[in-house]
């Protein structure tokens, strides 16, 4: 894993995501009701509160507390109750059935895109559009060349697109994924 991430506009952030495999699916977790930005900078926020991202720590951690951590100004999300418990939820799973290790979903097993696809969605707060997405930004930035994984990530994994998270490389392709992402909103609306 040799990433190299633009997503927040934090270069520490940015580097913690390019590195740490389980706070690149949190801020994942996190992408949603806030801006990209905020929602990848949390894996740093939490980082820095409290000194881990061990998942079994974190799994561990007071829910209460973990919560109050959530809620510092500036928060880690819109949500700090319910995404606290989302995050708790997720390090448990981890744990649980992966040994601790978050990039063992992508690689036990030398898994293909349909399987590490399945692996996703079976993830606590990880739905079909969000399991595609983070598959598609696995394959696109992360370096997994797992078979098949364009296919199973769906139209997230199309080369050259600006559909989401998967394709911010710079503040350019950032601009880019936004108008993508205003133009569906609109084009919903109509619909």
């Amino acid at each position: 894993m040799n990433a190299n991430l633009h997503i927040t506009d934090d270069a520490d952030a940015d580097k913690l995501l390019s590195t740490s495999p389980l706070a690149l699916l949190i801020g994942m977790l996190l992408d949603q009701q806030v801006p990209m930005e905020t929602a990848f900078a949390g894996p740093a926020k939490l980082l820095d509160r409290i000194g881990t991202l061990d998942p079994k720590k974190i799994a561990d951690y007071d829910a209460d507390e973990l919560e109050a951590v959530f809620r510092i100004t500036p928060s880690i999300h819109r949500y700090p109750g319910s995404m606290a418990g989302r995050v708790q939820a997720l390090t448990a799973e981890i744990v649980e059935t992966w040994g601790g290790d978050a990039s063992a979903i992508w690689t036990s097993g030398d898994p293909d895109g349909a399987e590490i696809l399945k692996r996703l969605k079976a993830l606590p707060g990880f739905g079909e559009q969000k399991a595609k997405i983070f598959l598609a930004l696995l394959g696109k930035q992360y370096g997994v060349t797992a078979d098949g994984w364009r296919k199973a990530a769906g139209d997230y994994g199309t080369e050259g697109s600006y559909r989401s998270v998967a394709d911010i490389v710079d503040p350019g392709s950032l601009t880019k994924v936004r108008e993508f992402k205003k133009a569906a909103k609109a084009a919903a609306k109509k619909g």
